[in-house]
């Protein structure tokens, strides 16, 4: 893989972001990647999965790459990129084998759902989290369905409506993070926590996983829908193609009023 450092060792298979000179910010490829080292983990001895980052970083979101000619795509482009954040997205929250990201540094946008939508999130104090989207004319619609799933429609609407950066402690006490550390001190708490879940029967871990993700099919089956038909009908806006081309030419969006 490119993008991704995997391995398995003693029943644990890390998945590593490895982009380190770009935040590891997410490009299509690595989305790909990341569902491959996802369903091969299904399939594999493993019995728990770690996310981590590469660097400063966890995760700064969208490569800002991918955003080049993005506003020359058809529709059939645009619903395909959000068909693929969907299953990502969705991938991470019914694998059957418990999942833990350890968030050292920043995790923006899609990093922020990648690394809270994990059975367990270590954070260290340093931190950040923030769904920045709609800032450059984006619709966070995919990930507010599984946010709304985690913390409820009305904390769902503050974070995904004024898109701020909050802190590891926030995201705590939100119910996004399941514990704050020093940074030193991250590795050695993934570790005491792998070793309570290998303590545990794989077999029912496993059917919990299945069974909670079961609780909110039908209602993440609509939720999507709807999140891909507006993602896609958000990317043909005046505000998506001035909020994009704003970003790339680092000067502030002229919004319409």
């Amino acid at each position: 893989m490119n993008s991704l450092l995997v391995d398995e060792v003693d029943g644990i298979r890390r998945i590593t972001l490895n982009r380190p000179e770009r935040r590891n910010a997410m490009t299509p490829e690595m989305q790909e990647e990341l569902m491959l080292a996802m369903e091969e983990s299904v399939e594999s001895d493993c019995r728990v999965v770690v996310f981590a980052g590469a660097g400063e970083a966890f995760c700064a979101g969208l490569d800002l790459s991918a955003l080049q000619g993005m506003n020359d795509r058809s529709e059939a482009e645009y619903t395909a990129d959000a068909k693929r954040i969907a299953r990502l997205f969705r991938t991470l929250y019914e694998l059957p084998k418990p999942t833990i990201a350890v968030v050292q540094g920043p995790a923006i946008a899609g990093g922020t759902g990648l690394a809270t939508m994990c059975d367990f999130t270590l954070a260290a104090p340093g931190a950040k989290f923030g769904y920045t989207e709609v800032r450059i004319g984006f619709v966070p619609a995919v990930v507010s369905a599984f946010l709304t799933l985690q913390i409820g429609e009305k904390r769902a609407r503050d974070l995904l409506l004024t898109a701020r950066l909050f802190s590891a402690d926030e995201a705590m006490r939100l119910g996004l993070v399941n514990e704050v550390m020093e940074a030193e001190k991250l590795e050695a708490r993934c570790a005491e926590l792998v070793g309570v879940l290998k303590g545990n029967s794989p077999e029912a871990l496993g059917a919990t996983k299945r069974l909670l993700a079961a609780q909110n099919k039908a209602w993440l089956d609509e939720a999507l829908g709807a999140a891909l038909a507006t993602n896609a009908e958000a990317r043909g806006t005046y505000d998506f193609r001035e909020g994009v081309a704003a970003f790339l030419e680092k000067r502030k969006p002229v919004w319409k009023t």
